[in-house]
Parts: C-alpha cells; structure tokens; sequence
C-alpha cells in the first residue's frame, strides 16, 4: 500500500461504527483529495498527481459502497473495523 496523499486518505485509520460518521471521513478524504489533485495539476507533478487520482477512485468506491442501504451493504463475513481492500 502506498503512503496516503493526504492525511484523510489515511487506509490505516479504523472505520468509523456509525454510517453518518463514515460517510463523513470518506467525504472529507475525497475533498481534500480533490484540492491536493488541484493543487499537483497547477505545480506539474504528474507521478503525484497519478497516486492522488488512484487514491481518489478507492474512495470514491468507498463512498458509493458505504452509500447503499444497509439490507444490501451488508458484508458476508462481518466488519473488522478496517477499511477494505488494504
């Protein structure tokens, strides 16, 4: 895994328990993700640039995975309280 762009990208931080809480740490990563994209596309850094994009898709994953209704988001084995696919 690579080193999170911007500290709210963070993988390793634990998932929050509630779904408002969650959804709001995946909203925050996106936005500072999408000014830190601004920013690199401004100075020119195309290999930042590219991690900050692929980091962007995993959460953006994340927020239309963690969106859906809780019958249908449901995991098979249970939450361990990481965020998936690390």
């Amino acid at each position: 895994m690579s080193h999170p762009i911007t500290a709210a990208a963070d993988r390793s931080r634990a998932i929050p328990a509630h779904t408002g809480a969650r959804l709001d740490a995946i909203r925050v990563a996106l936005t500072t993700l999408g000014d830190e994209s601004r920013r690199l596309e401004r100075i020119g850094f195309e290999l930042p640039l590219a991690r900050c994009h692929e980091q962007r898709r995993y959460w953006s994953f994340l927020h239309a995975l963690y969106s859906l209704p809780v019958d249908t988001a449901t995991p098979a084995s249970g939450v361990d309280g990481e965020w998936p696919c690390r």
